[in-house]
């Protein structure tokens, strides 16, 4: 098997695999919905999300990598409609606005930012810096919950399906960005591998009787590319 080969394969599994992760959100949304409510879920994921996909489908076109826009074209057309669901049955409908406004505003920023640089190479750099950024921060977001598995020495609470879909999806993604040779998909993915393998490690340290389940209902918010 030639790289080029490879290359199509991964662009393909990688593409399908984020695909599912990001509808992994409507399973929030249709409880939600069930409820009329969106009782203690946070809108940050969502948001989060929106903005992250929104990012790396610029960087997608800068580099024109059909997989990686293809696929935020999708992340992004998913949570925008998340977001819509999630303001419907919010109670605090000005905090989820507040949100919303701010990533646009990070967003605005980062694109006019993007559009005033004349040369290719240094747009490509600045936004992929940023991207590199917040996906690193959307991976380690989940491990606010770490402590209180470590306190309670129960990883009930652990989204264990997603948590392996996490790393599988970034596996992926960070092999494909070395046949790329483009470290700003190499470096977070790889990230995102070791950040869920050390979440993995601790269903292993601490067995549950549901670690086999998705944990909670929460959107586990990988972000990957």
């Amino acid at each position: 098997m030639n790289e080029e080969t490879l290359k199509n394969i991964l662009a393909t599994t990688s593409s399908i695999c984020t695909i599912l992760q990001f509808l992994s959100g409507t399973i929030t949304c249709q409880k939600i919905v069930k409820n009329k409510s969106t009782g203690d879920s946070s809108s940050f994921s969502f948001v989060s999300g929106c903005l992250s996909t929104s990012l790396w489908l610029r960087y997608g076109f800068l580099i024109q990598d059909t997989s990686i826009i293809l696929v935020n074209t999708i992340g992004v057309s998913l949570f925008f409609s998340y977001i819509v669901v999630f303001f419907l049955y919010s109670i605090k409908k000005i905090h989820v606005l507040r949100q919303l406004l701010f990533c646009l505003l990070v967003l605005i920023v980062v694109l006019m930012k993007i559009h005033r640089t004349e040369e290719t190479e240094l747009a490509r750099n600045f936004l992929g810096l940023i991207c590199v950024v917040v996906t690193i921060l959307f991976f380690a977001a989940p491990f606010a919950s770490l402590l209180h598995v470590i306190k309670v020495k129960n990883t009930d609470s652990l989204p264990y399906h997603l948590i392996v879909s996490t790393f599988i999806v970034s596996l992926q993604w960070m092999i494909y960005g070395v046949l790329l040779k483009d470290q700003f998909i190499q470096v977070p993915n790889f990230l995102g591998c070791v950040l869920s393998g050390i979440q993995l490690s601790l269903f292993v340290i601490y067995p549950s009787s549901n670690s086999k389940s998705s944990g909670n209902s929460k959107l586990y918010s990988s972000n990957v590319i």
